[in-house]
């Protein structure tokens, strides 16, 4: 009983002393954050911590599924898996032989793509041919190459959490390592921004496609969440999966991913975040020796498209063998517009914990679901939206809970938010903040996000100081102009009979 009390007197202290924790760490963190770009154009943020003999490094290529084309949907995403396959150093045990090889299986795929694509013109005997062909030189490729070669070199040399993710604004990449090992890390990463090796490369295409069936095709929540962006954004690529759609996956093709690579895989239209043990002058010179003489490429052109204004509530149904789900968002403006701040605050009010309103409401009191939340997305680089989600508790309905959701949100436009509403708001955002920060991998994924969705690392830092401004009047102003039947989307999984 008595560590009982002892945690909940920490806890308490704790929460005490985030609001002056947390505006020392603004306050400081713009002296202790060293900047340096490149004449390539790439970009660095630096931050020491000497807590322990380590580095986080994380790389973030300002390309995501955003910037691909009709046809060519999960190139950005299929560019990632091909960047762990090694360059002409790494991943190979001998490139000049091994180069004969790949420029044949690119052709023999390159026939068998195009023979495919002919439709009911195919030559079925030709395709047998091309299949056969290729499995041998497949084959015959194999002995040439070392598997995962820059994860077992990080792993020999101490490192962990090397992996890449993309998304529909930036696809980034990271590693923890010790910090006397990040020479190793400048080393590898410049060899795969200067000349990466697009090997096994139609092996990797059926990887991605099983990866897309096990993900949204035989997953409910995947095939709702696909189905109800794409009704969303009928003109933005915002509409489009990350992982692109199945035929476009089948046909990408080689010579367009490395267009791609080139296009937008340059030192200008990247940004390195380092934290941790390290000497910032050092660093500098270790990234000019590593990655100063990478080219850059002419920068490549921001999305033009602008979603239309929605005239018209969408509705979509997906049947579907499993439970309930409901998927319902409103279009909203993004970072750095004021209302984007009021957003935030309204989704730390209806879900932000048990006590949030949503949760409060229809979880604990109605027992109309056994989940319910927001978020925004699908992305932040541009106007997106602001989604309510929830699973209905048998045996309600998806109209029930979205009957109890717009209830919650017609108390927000007729009644307005209490002062202890806000200032909960105000101290979970300061609580998230300073847990944010403490790990190095935190601080180095914020500085580079915010410095390639705002435009300047620093945003995170007034963030905390725009919400205080928001009153109430914001909130049910904002609830009134954006969150209206007009300009609502509903996705809702129907229980296959």
């Amino acid at each position: 009983m008595q560590n009982k009390f002892r945690n909940i007197s920490r806890l308490i202290a704790v929460f005490i002393l985030i609001p002056v924790y947390s505006f020392a760490i603004t306050l400081n963190l713009e002296e202790r954050v060293i900047e340096h770009t490149l004449k390539n154009g790439l970009k660095v943020l630096m931050m020491e911590r000497h807590q322990s003999a380590t580095v986080t490094a994380y790389i973030r290529m300002n390309v995501g599924s955003v910037d691909e084309t009709t046809g060519n949907t999960g190139i950005a995403h299929m560019l990632e898996h091909m960047l762990f396959k090694g360059t002409k150093t790494l991943g190979t045990m001998d490139y000049e032989n091994e180069k004969p090889i790949l420029d044949e299986i690119d052709k023999v795929a390159e026939e068998l793509d195009a023979e495919r694509r002919k439709g009911a013109r195919i030559d079925k005997s030709r395709i047998r041919q091309l299949q056969k062909r290729l499995k041998e030189l497949q084959a015959e490729h194999k002995p040439f190459v070392i598997p995962d070669e820059f994860s077992q070199l990080y792993a020999k040399n101490g490192g962990v959490g090397h992996n890449a993710g993309t998304g529909n604004d930036g696809t980034t990449y990271m590693i923890r390592l010790p910090a006397n090992k990040l020479e190793l890390w400048a080393a590898i990463e410049s060899d795969r921004m200067r000349e990466p090796v697009l090997r096994e490369f139609y092996a990797e295409r059926d990887v991605v496609m099983e990866e897309r069936r096990m993900r949204i095709e035989n997953s409910a929540g995947g095939k709702l969440y696909e189905q109800f962006i794409s009704a969303a954004f009928t003109a933005h690529p915002y509409g489009v999966p990350i992982i692109g759609w199945s035929s476009d996956i089948k046909n990408l093709s080689k010579a367009e991913t490395k267009k791609f690579l080139k296009t937008y895989y340059s030192p200008n239209n990247a940004i390195i975040g380092i934290v941790g043990d390290i000497s910032p002058d050092e660093v500098i010179k270790l990234i000019e020796k590593y990655f100063g003489d990478i080219p850059s490429q002419p920068q490549p052109s921001p999305v033009l498209t602008i979603e239309p204004e929605q005239i018209g509530e969408k509705r979509v149904e997906v049947v579907h063998d499993s439970e309930p789900e409901l998927l319902m968002g409103y279009h909203k403006p993004t970072l750095p517009d004021h209302e984007d701040y009021v957003f935030d605050v309204m989704d730390s009010i209806l879900s932000s914990g048990r006590t949030s309103r949503l949760y409060k409401s229809i979880v604990l009191e109605k027992q109309i679901a056994t989940d319910v939340g927001t978020f925004s997305g699908p992305g932040s680089l541009y106007p997106n939206m602001f989604v309510f989600s929830g699973t209905p508790r048998y045996p309600h309905t998806v109209e029930e809970l979205e009957q109890a959701i717009e209830e919650e949100i017609e108390k927000l436009k007729t009644q307005p938010v209490t002062k202890k509403e806000l200032q909960k708001v105000i101290n979970q955002m300061e609580a998230g903040l300073v847990r944010g920060l403490k790990s190095n991998s935190g601080m180095a994924s914020k500085l580079i996000y915010y410095e390639a969705i705002a435009g300047d690392w620093k945003y995170f830092l007034t963030h905390i100081d725009k919400i205080k401004q928001i009153t109430t009047e914001d909130i049910m102003k904002t609830t009134r102009k954006y969150l209206v039947s007009q300009n609502k989307t509903i996705a809702y999984i129907k229980k296959k009979q």
